[in-house]
């Protein structure tokens, strides 16, 4: 009889430590749970050893110190096999699927305008796209890269950049008549708005405009950018965001720029996946692609 564990036996042990029951772990595996727990015992038996406690009346299971460090090793494995899986449902030889993830605003406003000439040139590639607010959890499964805005050094992952991120200062009609067109020391702090991507994106303005003044940050924080967006066209506030993505609401007289100086974040947007990762078909071809978009 081989040694190697089935990968039902295997999945079982992962999704019932993932949530902690064997109930629970029957449900996503559409299994009863005396199924998923027959599995686990009889990898137990395979193993030589427990891996997970017994308690009478507990809630939820906990791993022993071994199965915890079994836990860590075959989850990637997993993960790796279901990554393949469904490149080879689809058509991996023929260009294969990329499980992209990207902040809501980059991806609505300037990756999802540009994937048009994407597909027309790589029709071979299904190209899969979640939303995220912050950097990708690549323990996750399913995420092969995440396009997001950081400092390009993350431990353990490749990191090309893409793209600074520079911002201008836009307001509404109503907000400039209210207000004046001209931000200094005189504009309420109230007024501006703030956005997560870059919570000291006003003070860093300001000091580079040469106004002595401190803009604070007592203003409303939103966020996603285009949220921030949305509200300074509404008449909420003023808000400073990237060309690529006040373009727009301009051309519509939602917004209007209040002055033609950029400030450029330390930070800005990279490609970022696991080094594991590099050599992935799909990758490659998108990796090459949004290079050449900038």
């Amino acid at each position: 009889m081989s040694r190697i564990p089935s990968t039902t036996s295997l999945l079982c042990f992962e999704v019932s430590a993932r949530l902690g029951s064997f109930t629970r772990a029957g449900k996503e595996l559409h299994l009863t749970q005396g199924a998923v727990s027959r599995q686990v015992i009889g990898l137990e038996e395979r193993l030589g050893t427990r891996l997970f406690l017994r308690k009478q009346n507990a809630l939820t299971l906990a791993l022993t110190d071994a199965g915890r460090r079994y836990l860590d090793v075959i989850a990637p494995l997993l993960q790796q096999l279901e990554r393949a899986t469904v490149n080879a449902m689809a058509h991996q030889d023929s260009g294969g699927a990329l499980n992209l993830s990207v902040g809501a605003s980059l991806g609505s406003y300037w990756l999802i305008p540009r994937l048009s000439a994407f597909t027309r040139e790589h029709p071979e590639i299904v190209l899969n796209i979640a939303t995220r607010v912050g950097p990708a959890d690549f323990s996750s499964p399913g995420i092969d890269a995440s396009l997001e805005f950081g400092d390009g050094k993350r431990p353990g992952m490749a990191s090309d950049f893409v793209m600074p991120l520079e911002l201008q200062p836009y307001a509404s009609p109503g907000w400039i008549r209210k207000f004046g067109a001209k931000l200094g020391a005189q504009t309420p702090k109230m007024a501006l708005i703030h956005h997560s991507t870059g919570p000291e994106a006003w003070t860093e303005w300001f000091r580079h405009a040469g106004i002595s003044a401190d803009p604070g940050r007592e203003g409303p924080l939103y966020d996603l950018m285009w949220m921030a967006m949305n509200a300074a066209a509404s008449d909420l506030g003023a808000v400073l965001l990237p060309p690529y993505m006040s373009s727009e609401a301009v051309a519509t007289q939602r917004l209007k720029r209040l002055s033609p100086l950029k400030w450029r974040s330390a930070k800005g947007y990279y490609l970022v996946y696991p080094h594991a990762h590099r050599e992935q078909r799909a990758l490659q071809t998108f990796r090459a692609w949004l290079l050449e978009q900038v």
